[in-house]
């Protein structure tokens, strides 16, 4: 398994100051695990696989989703997690080994990140075309990951949310593809800016039409239209 430090990735793309890719590609699939008083099933325990594999229309070959109302489905298709973050998180949690996939993300990526990637971006990375959809809401399940539920409400403070993806073109991916974003939206929004208007820490009427504009799924447009009209 690679390591946080060393992604799996050819050594030619290593320490490239300006090329996006992907660093590692996880995947897993539903395993039952006790919640105070309950067995919930899970699929965040994801873990890095070699070589190239299939994207299709709601997920990876090899990932299967536990809970299709809050993951999963043709707009919640990929999660893609900076690696970016990664360092940020372990100096928060220190004792905690964190390895690719540990937030539960498909697309471990770098040079991705929430304030430069707008909703409805479009990338090719290998043979497959994903578009951004929404912002990641984290779930109790994350703290199941990190064996502590602190980290559900720290994760949405630290605006650190990853982004989502459906998928436009079928095609296969593996660690190390390079990330070329062949569509731009550019009066579009970006995915941290969705975050700060739901969290309320950004407050403009401007931002919000771009947000409502733009091909944003999942409850979030739904939410932000309901404060546009209190």
């Amino acid at each position: 398994m690679c390591s946080v430090d060393d992604f799996c990735e050819p050594k030619a793309m290593r320490h490239h100051p300006t090329l996006m890719i992907v660093k590692s590609v996880n995947v897993g699939t539903p395993r039952p695990v006790q919640f105070r008083d309950k067995i919930v099933l899970t699929s965040i325990f994801k873990s890095p696989v070699i070589g190239r594999v299939a994207i299709y229309a709601h997920n990876i070959v090899g990932d299967r989703q536990s809970d299709l109302t809050v993951h999963g489905g043709p707009y919640m298709a990929v999660y893609g997690y900076p690696e970016e973050h990664y360092h940020f998180w372990s100096e928060q949690f220190p004792d905690v080994g964190l390895t690719p996939g540990m937030f539960g993300e498909n697309l471990t990526t770098r040079g991705l990140v929430e304030d430069q990637v707008h909703i409805g971006d479009q990338f090719r990375i290998g043979s497959a075309v994903l578009q951004v959809t929404q912002p990641r809401m984290p779930c109790f399940k994350l703290g199941i990951r990190f064996g502590r539920q602190d980290i559900v409400k720290r994760f949405w403070q630290s605006g650190r949310c990853g982004f989502y993806f459906s998928v436009v073109e079928e095609g296969e991916i593996a660690a190390g593809d390079q990330i070329e974003r062949i569509s731009h939206i550019i009066d579009g929004i970006s995915v941290a800016d969705v975050v700060g208007l739901h969290r309320g820490d950004k407050e403009s009427s401007e931002l919000l039409e771009r947000a409502l504009r733009a091909p944003l799924f999942g409850k979030w447009k739904q939410e932000l239209s309901e404060r546009r009209i209190k």
